[in-house]
């Protein structure tokens, strides 16, 4: 009964979230009242809010269902007010995704994004213009990351720990933008040192992925449900760090051993891209000294062919670090687990809060 409840609740909170982020969105993308756009200019920036709504439906939530599903948990009954602006901080979550996802497209040259155009290639047809297309791709970012500001402080005053919550949720950004950067140069991380290697890759995992994906959405709930923001940091990191690690953990596993049935995207896509993985990294420490060199020149090469994909796959899976990497994310799942438990929490509510975290790790991985 009470797993059917939760998957019931988190029902209901994705169907109150996804027209929330809607209007939302195009309420803070448009030109604020304070002058007039002049008419010769208005289809444009229709354009670029219709596109902001565009790029910001669809996705699984997993975010913004974490930062309700604890609340809900932590804060138990609250005022009608306290539980919409609580709405709107998990909301202002995924416009920020939204926001680094365009920019993620622009970065990765990307053409699709969810089976659609990417927000700057729709902007390039839209207006008929490569470079001004381009140019509006990356002031759509900016909007986006403008706007999910605006509706997490509006939220933030209506909520418990006010000054906390909109520190917190700057903090967050810088993160993520630190993550960005980190995620560029660790594809300059050298071969030769698969340690090395892991070690950036999973530096990246924290600033980038865990930040906002499993620290930001516990430490918004433990803060707008009333507690100590010193220890709510130190919760929701215990919890959401081995989490968020494990949650890109298992998307780079997926890539390699899901189907794209299952994933929507192709299978070795990372390796077609030539991505530096902690199971690239596995790999290489584990091979033999013919099959590391040929790993080496594969991902130092311009482009892997489909044949040299598969080959890649089998050296993952031969050389234990497809296993390796079930490993490390069960570790990681067991992890999060005891700082859960940490939190004393009644039996339900713990129940409940580890089932609002398992969604992020496949079952089969836990």
């Amino acid at each position: 009964m009470d797993k059917l409840l939760g998957m019931c609740t988190t029902a209901n909170n994705r169907e109150i979230i996804e027209p929330r982020i809607i209007q939302l969105v195009r309420e803070l993308t448009a030109a604020p009242a304070t002058d007039e756009v002049a008419d010769a200019l208005k289809p444009v920036m229709e354009q670029v809010v219709d596109q902001a709504a565009s790029s910001s439906q669809g996705g699984k939530r997993l975010r913004a269902l974490l930062a309700l599903d604890a609340f809900d948990i932590l804060a138990g009954d609250v005022t009608p007010d306290r539980r919409d602006a609580m709405i709107d901080l998990a909301c202002a979550i995924e416009v920020f995704q939204t926001a680094a996802l365009v920019h993620d497209d622009i970065i990765d040259e990307s053409d699709l994004r969810r089976g659609k155009p990417s927000a700057h290639r729709a902007l390039e047809q839209a207006v008929h213009s490569g470079a001004i297309g381009h140019g509006l791709g990356l002031m759509l970012g900016d909007i986006l990351a403008t706007a999910c500001i605006e509706i997490a402080r509006r939220a933030a005053r209506r909520l418990d720990n006010t000054d906390a919550i909109n520190e917190a949720f700057l903090t967050m950004q810088r993160e993520v933008e630190i993550g960005q950067v980190l995620d560029l140069a660790v594809e300059l991380t050298p071969l030769e040192d698969p340690d090395a290697l892991v070690d950036a890759s999973l530096n990246v995992f924290r600033w980038k992925t865990a930040s906002y994906t499993t620290i930001a959405p516990l430490l918004f709930a433990l803060l707008a449900a009333g507690a100590d923001p010193a220890e709510a940091w130190q919760q929701a990191l215990a919890i959401g760090r081995p989490l968020g690690l494990a949650f890109q953990l298992a998307d780079d596993l997926l890539d390699v051993v899901g189907s794209s049935r299952n994933t929507g995207k192709p299978v070795g896509g990372d390796i077609r891209e030539g991505k530096r993985t902690v199971l690239l990294a596995d790999a290489l420490a584990a091979a033999g000294t013919q099959d590391r060199q040929q790993l080496i020149d594969l991902f130092e090469s311009d482009a892997r062919t489909d044949d040299q994909v598969a080959f890649v796959i089998a050296l993952f899976q031969s050389t234990g670090a497809v296993e390796r990497s079930r490993n490390r994310i069960h570790a990681l799942w067991l992890e999060s687990r005891a700082a859960i438990a940490n939190l004393n929490l009644e039996p339900e509510a713990e129940n409940h809060l580890i089932a609002a975290c398992a969604r992020f790790v496949p079952e089969n991985l836990r």
